[in-house]
């Protein structure tokens, strides 16, 4: 492995990766940032979580003056979170060096980033459609930019950012350097590199099996009006200290976060409908475990990382394998075990041995876990808990209450009040209803954009009136036609407020009809 001091970084850079805890670069490091630093074009393939942040933010911290007041850099990344996540890295990989970042993204007040963007900061990152906003209002202006990347350039092609990305470049002076980095490298992704990029150089980590290994994965086949219960019983029995459920759409989302509070355990919800803080304001309280358990949409697979995320549920199904190995990747990072488990109704067994299939991993089946299991695994936990606090040594403030309570009664009994008292009782009263999904089963599937480069039927062109398109982060079509959400996410993303989302009002209690471009909302 190799070592961040063999690559000719500036002391000042180096001291922020030492402060990190940074040893040994990651696979896609070692062989992207030699290049990155020569000033050649790069075309990078790797996963989530493998570090790609760093293999082209400390090449491009390291050549980028202090003193510089332009903007010199512009990363561009599909979502928000992705921005928001890549901003971060960069601010702290950057702190002793005293590099300008500047994070702009759609659902954020424009004036707001208008205001930041006169601090002068050197390097944008940002969504395309909002960096085009901006672009077109002269706020950001691309005629010095010297280096630009692109991260997680499938996902920004599948979100329908092609024109976007293209009319962005063009705007870029040619004299740059140009890094792509993906997970996958379809048709699409490289006519676009063949297009902008200048002799790259490719490297790749593929790993040999889709699902990580130090996930351990299990389904539990279960009715769907028996979720709920058997979700509560997981957790009893598992005890997670940081835990992700997986709900297929946002009305999931809500009423399961709901149903958790309820039964008294501390969770909340995320979703695309949640402000910029709200969603902060989620993620903060997860991070700092506030609440042990954040019940998701799709939203959250990508770009979201978490350290001590123990366990993930995916309480439904996703509808592509890819959102599988995107949702179980939040656990067992940073060479730490995880747990994954799916919920399967008996009509959604195909679509699972679809997801094996494609991921090459056999997902073993586990049995619902009984009540008994669950009381079972409170109870260990409290012991551990108890055992922990004696092997402190700091009791001798209680030891007096203790010799009282002893003479008058059995130690045995006062053992286990005081266990049941730690444990604590969950609201096993509290009412429950959740609104049944329909199951997902495996059908004809259309031509994917990923392997084919083309739009399959039912895939309009840019601009045209009803034309559909698909938003991945939240799975919901929508119409590019007048009045439509904007290609960053609907209401969270649009690009002014001209663009507001209009749809009539449903009448009380009229059921709405199945679809299944909606189920990843």
């Amino acid at each position: 492995m190799s070592t961040f001091s063999e690559f000719g970084l500036e002391p000042k850079v180096l001291q922020a990766i030492t402060e990190l805890g940074f040893e040994e670069a990651t696979p896609i490091q070692a062989k992207s940032i030699p290049f990155a630093m020569e000033g050649r074009d790069l075309i990078g393939q790797a996963q989530t979580g493998t570090g790609k942040t760093a293999a082209f933010g400390l090449p491009l911290i390291n050549k980028i003056p202090r003193e510089e007041e332009r903007i010199v850099a512009l990363i561009m990344a599909p979502t928000r979170e992705l921005a928001i996540q890549v901003a971060e890295e960069i601010g702290k990989l950057s702190r002793f060096k005293g590099i300008r970042s500047l994070p702009i993204y759609g659902g954020q007040d424009i004036s707001r980033q208008i205001r930041a963007l006169k601090k002068k900061p050197q390097i944008i990152i940002g969504t395309p459609g909002r960096l085009l906003d901006h672009i077109n209002r002269k706020t950001i202006k691309l005629d010095d930019v010297q280096t630009v990347i692109l991260d997680e350039a499938d996902e920004m092609l599948d979100m329908g950012f092609m024109e976007d990305i293209q009319a962005i470049l063009k705007m870029v002076p040619d004299e740059r350097q140009t890094m792509l980095f993906s997970a996958t490298m379809p048709p699409n992704i490289q006519k676009l590199a063949q297009q902008f990029l200048k002799n790259p150089e490719h490297v790749s980590v593929i790993p040999k099996q889709v699902s990580a290994p130090l996930i351990d994965q299990a389904y539990i086949e279960v009715n769907e009006r028996q979720k709920f219960d058997a979700l509560s019983r997981l957790l009893d029995m598992e005890s997670p200290e940081l835990a992700i459920v997986f709900g297929r759409t946002k009305r999931r989302v809500d009423e399961l976060s709901e149903a958790l509070q309820k039964r008294g355990y501390s969770a909340d919800g995320l979703h695309g409908d949640l402000s910029q803080n709200q969603r902060d304001n989620v993620m903060r309280k997860f991070r700092d475990g506030s609440i042990d358990v954040l019940v998701a949409t799709d939203v959250a697979a990508r770009g979201l990382d978490v350290s001590g995320v123990t366990h993930v549920v995916n309480f439904d199904l996703p509808q592509d394998p890819e959102s599988y190995v995107h949702r179980i990747g939040r656990t067992g990072r940073a060479g730490k075990e995880g747990a994954a488990y799916s919920f399967v109704t008996p009509r959604e067994i195909d679509h699972l041995h679809f997801i094996e299939r494609v991921t090459r991993h056999r997902i073993p089946r586990k049995p619902l876990p009984s009540i008994a299991e669950a009381i079972e695994g409170k109870q260990r936990i409290t012991a551990e808990r108890l055992i922990d606090i004696i092997e402190s040594g700091e009791l001798n403030e209680y030891k007096g209450i203790a010799i009282q309570l002893l003479e008058q009664y059995d130690s045995v009994n006062l053992l286990a009040a005081a266990i049941k008292l730690v444990t604590g009782d969950k609201n096993e009263n509290a009412h429950i209803e959740l609104t049944p999904e329909e199951p997902i089963r495996v059908k004809r599937r259309k031509p994917d954009i990923r392997s084919s480069g083309r739009k399959p039927s039912g895939y309009g062109n840019r601009g045209g009136s009803g034309s559909y398109k698909r938003d991945n982060r939240d799975g919901r079509g929508f119409g590019s036609g007048k009045g439509g959400y904007s290609k960053e996410g609907g209401r969270d993303y649009n690009r002014s407020s001209s663009s507001s989302y209009d749809r009539k009002p449903r009448p009380s209690g009229e059921r709405r009809p199945y679809n299944r471009s909606e189920e990843n909302n």
